[in-house]
């Protein structure tokens, strides 16, 4: 983890134009994984390639695969309905 590249919380906010206090709130909230050093939170540059769109790892495949299962059970109905031509 020592050659892992961190970016501020600042830098994640100027890059996702959103204010520094939103950020730190959805770090607290766990929707933006980070790093605390110190006094200060970091977030990993992989993530945050991933957060603008990089390039989709097996483990993101794997959850977005598992959030799609769910949201098909929970209402898979409610969609079939939707997606009627009538």
């Amino acid at each position: 983890m020592k050659d892992t590249q961190y970016i501020s919380i600042q830098e994640l906010a100027k890059v996702l134009g959103i204010s520094r206090i939103a950020v730190y709130k959805k770090v607290k909230k766990g929707q933006i994984k980070a790093v605390k050093i110190g006094r200060s939170f970091a977030v990993p540059k992989t993530y945050v390639s991933r957060i603008l769109g990089g390039p989709l790892t097996e483990s993101g495949k794997k959850e977005i695969d598992t959030a799609v299962k769910r949201t098909v059970k929970e209402y898979g109905e409610t969609l079939r309905l939707l997606g009627r031509d009538d």
